[in-house]
């Protein structure tokens, strides 16, 4: 039997997740230094207070919000199927181009220059890391026994950083799909075929 909520518990959920949403995109669209609490309660709909009863601090708001997303990127990755290694390669350097990753880089910015943030953002960043180098290894069924193996998909992870990287500046988009290709034969000769 699942746990009863009431109608004022369900609301604060939503009004929470309406916040970790907004925090996200507008960390995403302006930056650290244009995402303030205010602007995202506006954003979210909610007023300042509701935000700072949830979230006392800002970084406090966007350290979850960041978490947030990456907890259900997770998921979502966890709940894929992909065909092949490609749509494995493919899968995995999407999560380097979109807003979660443009916020979790702003994020990582405003960290080397506030220091309250920083130890936040570090263990978020070094959980994310090896969550996604687990999900990683599973999509690419490959075998971390193998020497070498564990340092192949760490540089194959790094390098969907740097596409990610790449894709803020310009739509990335053909260049990208040619480098996922090639990845995915460099990891098919490496990996063996799954």
């Amino acid at each position: 039997m699942g746990v009863v909520t009431s109608p004022k518990q369900d609301r604060s959920r939503a009004t929470r997740q309406r916040l970790l949403a907004a925090a996200v995109a507008c960390l995403a669209e302006h930056g650290w230094a244009g995402s303030t609490v205010s602007v995202v309660a506006e954003r979210a709909g909610v007023s300042r207070g509701a935000a700072q009863h949830h979230f006392p601090t800002r970084e406090d708001l966007f350290t979850a919000a960041v978490e947030y997303v990456a907890e259900e990127r997770s998921t979502a990755l966890r709940a894929l199927a992909p065909e092949g290694r490609a749509q494995a390669v493919e899968a995995l350097v999407d999560l380097y181009t979109g807003d979660l990753f443009r916020a979790a880089l702003h994020l990582w910015v405003a960290a080397g220059d506030e220091p309250q943030l920083g130890a936040r953002v570090t263990e978020l960043e070094a959980r994310v890391g090896r969550e996604t180098h687990r999900i990683a290894v599973d999509l690419l069924d490959a075998d971390e026994s193998r020497p070498g193996v564990r340092e192949l998909v760490q540089g194959f992870l790094d390098m969907a950083r740097g596409l990610g990287l790449a894709n803020l500046l310009t739509d990335d988009t053909a260049r990208r799909r040619k480098v996922v290709a090639q990845w995915s034969r460099v990891l098919d000769t490496a990996l063996g075929r799954p």
